[in-house]
């Protein structure tokens, strides 16, 4: 029996007419079929284009930024984050530039010591190798080894450059650019620099201090052994665009064309602390400059481009335990590595490797004075007092009291303008000002007056240094960009140089061979080493 009761709930429309037949199954599969496959080869073809698209154009060249921050240890770091925080009223979760790309840290001992000078950790980075303390671009066996800088350019034919805050031909961008056994061969390192060297000229652009290197001995604050003027030879030689003593060539350089140098001191540049913006320009500011140069010709040239950054005077700073000095050289840097991170933003073609060759100074943000158990604290209000580095302070007054006899305004000058005004001490001792007075009958060099300078800062401020040497410290390493990864964790600092050569596919073997031709002077002795600042 058939139930005639409806148990839909669905409404039927009376009205709706009824199909006299079933549909066409067959058709409809065709129909839908049609539609797939249209759909599909349009996904493919779609998908080929693409595909074509993608390999017609090529990959962009790539950028190598390197900074170094020479001497800058991971207490530096906190110190400066803490001081910069306090300073703008900022909240304590508030981190540095550098902070937002810390990926590890890096072993800096060299061939020769477990405590490394700049040259060693340079040439470390330059020809991811291991080398003896004073040795710049050389192997221990003091044979020249290439550099990624060279390779670069003769492999790539890549644009180079160097910014740095102390003479270009220092520790640092002398071991990317030239090879000598001892650091202090300053003469010959400008000579290879301008392109005296089995491989021609490597370096592109060159910014930074250290005029008196390449001025011949007869010219005013020339610190060259002979005669040679090596801004002439570079001109008629090599072709280099030369530009010296003021910022206003900074400025200036709107299309310039390369090889281009710009040095804007005798020796090196002013701490940032003492800085006159009328007269040097700020690492950042050279950076900037250098940045729009090379990203312009290499996008003319179709190029990519090997750029060496260094903060040099944080060491400086901290050689002389001078915290104030110290904190504002690294914030500079700071604000230079911030530059460099928008660059990368705005160019995933390029990656940025920042990290030190060493720690210098054994920085404590913390020190015990005295026999009683210390409070837990440093005191930032200490080192924002303070308006000029020790070294500037001793410097000057080593000139006053050579023109001046009167020792009345002798005393005042020391206690109001220098210790007062310049280093913002209000509670000077006579066991103090006996010691600064006593400097003068001692027989030490000036070095040794910015040293008791700075002691005053750093005791009051609680901040504590274990030497006016270098460490043994790991030191932190910031990356940047796509590749980057690989550079997570603990590594050596040859491994910084083996990540340059294989992210921008170098051969420092052939450049190496390249160079077996240059002649090397052996004649620096084994201890001069030892002396070295930096």
């Amino acid at each position: 029996m058939t139930s005639k009761a409806n148990y839909s709930t669905i409404p039927v429309d009376p009205e709706r007419s009824l199909p006299t037949s079933p549909p066409n199954k067959k058709r409809i599969y065709v129909i839908v079929g049609s539609i797939l496959l249209a759909v599909t080869g349009t996904v493919i073809v779609g998908s080929l284009i693409l595909l074509g698209k993608k390999t017609l154009v090529p990959e962009p060249p790539r950028n190598v930024i390197m900074m170094i921050s020479d001497g800058f240890g991971p207490a530096s770091e906190t110190f400066a984050r803490q001081y910069s925080t306090w300073l703008n009223h900022q909240e304590v979760k508030h981190v540095l530039p550098l902070d937002e790309i810390h990926i590890g840290h890096s072993r800096t001992q060299s061939s020769s010591s477990l405590i490394t000078d700049s040259a060693a950790g340079a040439t470390a980075f330059a020809c991811a190798s291991k080398s003896y303390n004073g040795a710049i671009g050389v192997y221990p066996d003091k044979r020249p080894c290439g550099t990624v800088l060279e390779s670069a350019k003769i492999h790539k034919q890549m644009l180079t450059g160097l910014v740095v805050t102390s003479r270009i031909t220092h520790a640092t961008p002398a071991s990317f650019s030239s090879h000598v056994v001892g650091r202090d061969s300053e003469n010959r390192i400008a000579e290879q620099q301008i392109g005296h060297s089995p491989l021609g000229r490597t370096v592109d652009l060159m910014f930074g201090g250290g005029a008196c290197e390449f001025l011949s001995n007869t010219t005013a604050n020339s610190c060259r052994t002979d005669n040679r003027d090596l801004f002439k030879e570079a001109k008629e030689k090599f072709g280099w665009d030369i530009r010296y003593g003021s910022r206003e060539h900074l400025d200036a350089l709107e299309d310039p064309a390369l090889p281009l140098m710009a040095l804007f001191a005798p020796s090196h540049m002013d701490y940032e602390i003492d800085r006159n913006p009328k007269e040097q320009p700020a690492l950042h500011e050279m950076t900037a400059k250098a940045l729009s140069i090379l990203d312009k010709n290499s996008k003319k040239e179709n190029k990519g481009f090997f750029l060496m950054i260094e903060g040099s005077r944080i060491d400086m700073a901290a050689h002389t335990n001078d915290p104030a000095a110290h904190v504002h050289d690294i914030l500079e840097y700071q604000r230079t590595a911030q530059l460099v991170k928008e660059f990368i933003d705005q160019h995933p073609n390029t990656v940025m490797i920042s990290t030190s060759d060493h720690e210098t100074g054994g920085f404590t943000a913390g020190r015990q004075v005295g026999e009683d158990y210390p409070e837990y604290k440093w005191n930032p209000d200490v080192i924002k007092r303070v308006q000029n580095s020790s070294e500037a302070l001793a410097a000057d007054w080593e000139a006053f009291i050579q023109r001046e006899k009167d020792e009345e305004k002798i005393d005042i000058y020391l206690r109001q303008v220098v210790i007062e005004q310049a280093l913002g001490i209000q509670d000077i001792t006579e066991s103090e000002i006996a010691k600064v007075r006593a400097w003068a009958y001692s027989g030490k060099t000036v070095i040794d007056l910015s040293y008791i300078f700075a002691d005053l800062v750093s005791r009051r401020a609680l901040i504590g240094w274990s030497t006016h040497g270098h460490t043994a410290v790991d030191v932190n390493l910031y990356a940047k960009g796509d590749g980057t990864e690989v550079l997570r964790g603990s590594h050596e600092n040859t491994e910084i140089g083996d990540f340059i050569v294989d992210y921008l596919g170098l051969d420092l073997t052939i450049i190496t061979e390249k160079l077996q031709d240059l002649s090397m002077d052996d004649s620096v002795p084994e201890n001069n080493v030892a002396a070295f600042h930096g």
